[in-house]
């Protein structure tokens, strides 16, 4: 693997162990099946993720504070896979490990179709800064890092078939106290873009739907203001970084195949090509404004083969590059 800067070394307790257990190994076989992902996927478990893993327990090192690991890339890139796996290593390690999905802070569909009314119609459509409950992502987090070994968390849901958020009773319930926090999600610690950069559409929907720039101000105006308190506490940074954009179509396409297998045919909400290359479209500005300028602040950088298999691991020094909230 390559490191851009080496890394402290850690403590026999906190090494992840060279001969993990038949127990976690069992596991990871089974995620692999779950996640219809080949079986030779287990050698890329055992060997970059369980880096990545090693490098999260050193950091992890230096507080008792539950660490707040963020996961950002594009659609279809493997956020959400990255995240179960790391999930599965560091319970593994006796370090009791939450993922919270910024999919699952999106508003209500009544919320967001409010601000369609009120802003812009663009903003019926989940996805982009704006359609999130921020205050919802805020108290989650908050409670997670100031969680006890005898609290109980509940981690949002949002029912994507319905486009509405799960009655709280389906939620899920943390029990304890985290030491980490995987904050997973497409745009998790993306910075706004300059306000000049959004004069120009960069595709046929800012076009057609959003010629005087009203939506793309609007998007860019919430990630400057209440999304970056959301990112602050963010400990540390993981971005899986494509080749280019025109790879999302490809991998999302792949996520769409994956659901109508699952679902053999029924689930409405599966999109066709049509409605899927017009839905990628409500993400490509801040897209490729991500794989522009997040790479050179992220803490580890993972670029990505066409293929979305991880190329090599870029593990910078851990440094304080932001204040905790």
């Amino acid at each position: 693997m390559n490191r851009t800067a080496s890394r402290p070394s850690s403590t026999q307790s906190e090494a992840i162990k060279p001969q993990a257990s038949t127990s976690l190994w069992q596991a990871v076989q089974e995620k692999i099946a779950a996640l219809q992902l080949p079986a030779s996927f287990a050698h890329e478990v055992r060997t970059v993720y369980r880096e990545i893993a090693q490098d999260l327990l050193s950091r992890r090192r230096r507080t008792e504070d539950p660490l707040l690991v963020g996961v950002c890339g594009c659609q279809g890139s493997g956020k959400s896979t990255l995240a179960a796996f790391l999930k599965l290593l560091l319970d593994n390690e006796g370090r009791p490990t939450v993922i919270l999905s910024l999919d699952d802070l999106y508003l209500t569909k009544g919320q967001r179709e409010k601000l369609a009314r009120e802003i812009h119609p663009l903003l019926e459509i989940r996805g982009v800064p704006g359609t999130h409950d921020v205050d919802l992502g805020l108290k989650t987090l908050r409670r997670l890092r100031t969680a006890r070994t005898t609290s109980r968390t509940a981690i949002p849901r949002f029912d994507k078939a319905r486009d509405d958020r799960a009655p709280r009773k389906d939620w899920d319930v943390f029990r304890g106290r985290p030491a980490f926090i995987l904050f997973e999600g497409w745009c998790v610690d993306a910075k706004p873009q300059p306000k000049a950069a959004l004069r120009k559409p960069v595709n046929r929907l800012e076009r057609e739907c959003d010629p005087d720039a009203t939506w793309r101000r609007y998007v860019n105006d919430q990630l400057a203001g209440p999304y970056q308190e959301l990112f602050a506490p963010i400990d540390v940074l993981l971005f899986l970084r494509a080749p280019s954009f025109d790879c999302v179509y490809k991998w999302r396409g792949l996520q769409e195949k994956k659901l109508r297998r699952a679902s053999k045919g029924k689930d409405k909400a599966v999109m066709d090509k049509e409605v899927l290359e017009t839905f990628i479209m409500h993400y490509e500005r801040l897209t490729r404004w991500m794989l522009k300028e997040m790479p050179s602040r992220a803490d580890i950088l993972l670029p990505l083969a066409p293929n979305q298999r991880i190329r090599k691991v870029e593990i910078r020094r851990p440094r304080s590059r932001r204040a905790k909230s």
